[in-house]
């Protein structure tokens, strides 16, 4: 992938070998010409560059202070621990901190954007905090992110802890040697935000499009009536409007069974509780392309000006995230609630329990508890993440976005949610085996990829990894192996 541009980055292209076009390169360098002859002109202090930072900001370094400055800003901020970040979320944010890097308003040297591109490339992993991380901004787990390309810090190499030094030296690299307020532009910003929303943009539509299948599946088998579920109820809101139209389309043909006046709740109410996890995802990439545009550097450098900005405090994706999570919870709780009416022959008409021989077989009333532990799980993340501000760093830093928790959380609520969808379907494909009715058209190639993987219960079986490799499926391969099958 060859960049001409930091707007040709995406922090989910983690695979992609990037190459960066001399032509960049090029006006790289004579910004940053620009930039440091603003540095040495400005008539004012320069936050993070000739002064120190947070409460020190009012002590101006001298030249020589200012020689290592870069570098300490690196070192002493680095006071996280494990848990360390996965190795892909590490990757994610070293993409996301070069796209950084590449803009103009960074001032950052042609040098260090090669750098951090050769990193990526060559799969050099820093050990990056996960939690404990009470900064206003990212400046604690950027820091350890950042130190491992001056040698300095702990690298993960197949999961194992490694000196920097020694990672560096076997891909023959020396250290890098920051230049005047490259440290600073390391550790600004909230790039571990965007990698958050980023995923959770990603895996909450997933989950979206599959709570959507869940729900058709569970009203095909219980012969729900289909009058509730018509797209003109949805006039007025083009997001419902559009995810009715979608179930419609997957019901279609499917038989009502006979006597049933009314579903349960859970069962018609599934669309208006998915388009509202949908709608707040999709305000959560419209905040995502938002804050994509704004400076991320402090100061950043405008105009021939050193200019603060506020780029660290990453409020509107913390929040947002925290929304996407009660969303989950709400989907968890309806999901979960669906399975539960497959299982009883009073709403099903099926044997108790989804058993091909009730009594002697529990049937799937285990694989429900495991949805109900999911589901416990699940709602503990409801709680928002972003708030709860604290006095750091003297008085001077005195609120916290937390917007990295928001999204650490909102992940592990998907989680919770991908392994409840998991067992839902497991029950549809089941109920629609113990049916024996023809598919409508809409379902067949699901139920038929769906059988493929975990097929029906006709004995007890351990259901376990079952649900693993179903949620695997799910994660990785759903819509590519089911555009096959269609």
């Amino acid at each position: 992938m060859i960049i001409t541009s930091h707007d040709d980055i995406h922090p989910l292209d983690i695979e992609e070998r990037i190459e960066l076009a001399p032509e960049l390169l090029d006006a790289m360098a004579e910004n940053r010409a620009r930039m440091l002859a603003a540095l040495a002109s400005s008539p004012r202090p320069v936050y993070g560059v000739n002064t120190g930072m947070g409460r020190l900001a009012t002590h101006k370094l001298s030249p020589e202070q200012q020689a290592g400055h870069q570098r300490n800003l690196l070192i002493g901020r680095a006071v996280g621990g494990p848990p360390w970040l996965p190795e892909d979320d590490v990757r994610m944010l070293l993409v996301a901190r070069l796209r950084d890097v590449l803009r103009p308003d960074a001032g950052a040297s042609p040098e260090l954007a090669r750098f951090l591109a050769d990193r990526i490339n060559d799969r050099f992993i820093p050990a990056v905090p996960r939690s404990g991380l009470g900064s206003a901004g990212e400046i604690i787990p950027l820091s350890h992110a950042f130190q491992t390309f001056l040698g300095i810090g702990t690298v993960l190499e197949d999961g194992v802890e490694t000196p920097a030094a020694d990672a560096l030296a076997r891909r023959g690299v020396e250290p890098y040697v920051l230049g005047p307020k490259e440290g600073a532009t390391l550790i600004q910003g909230s790039p571990l935000a965007i990698v958050h929303a980023a995923r959770t943009w990603g895996e909450t539509q997933q989950l979206v499009d599959l709570q959507t299948l869940a729900a058709a599946i569970t009203i095909d088998v219980l012969g729900a009536p289909r009058d509730v579920y018509e797209p003109k109820l949805a006039r007025g809101d083009d997001h419902r409007y559009t995810l009715m139209h979608e179930l419609d389309m997957l019901i279609t043909g499917s038989s009502v069974r006979a006597g049933v006046v009314q579903a349960p709740v859970s069962v018609r109410v599934g669309p208006r509780a998915i388009t509202h996890a949908d709608r707040v995802n999709s305000d959560l990439a419209a905040a995502l392309r938002r804050w994509r545009e704004d400076p991320t550097d402090s100061p950043a450098f405008l105009d021939g000006e050193f200019v603060p900005t506020t780029g660290f405090h990453a409020v509107e994706l913390g929040l947002r995230m925290d929304a996407v999570s009660a969303a989950l919870v709400h989907l968890g709780e309806v999901s979960v609630q669906r399975m539960n009416r497959l299982l009883d022959e009073r709403f099903s008409g099926l044997p108790p329990q989804l058993a091909v021989d009730p009594g002697p077989q529990a049937g799937l009333v285990p694989l429900h508890k495991r949805a109900v532990g999911e589901l416990h799980a699940l709602r503990r993340l409801a709680a928002p993440a972003t708030l709860g501000s604290m006095d750091t760093s003297a008085g001077q830093e005195d609120v916290q976005a937390f917007a990295w928790a928001a999204g650490e959380q909102t992940r592990a609520a998907a989680a919770h949610l991908f392994a409840i969808t998991a067992c839902e379907l497991i029950a549809g494909v089941q109920a629609h085996h113990l049916r024996e009715t023809p598919a409508p058209l809409g379902l067949r190639a699901a139920y038929a990829w769906l059988t493929g993987i975990v097929p029906p219960a006709l004995v007890d079986r351990p259901l376990g990894p079952d649900v693993e490799t179903l949620v695997g499926h799910l994660r990785e391969s759903y819509f590519d192996d089911l555009t096959t099958l269609t």
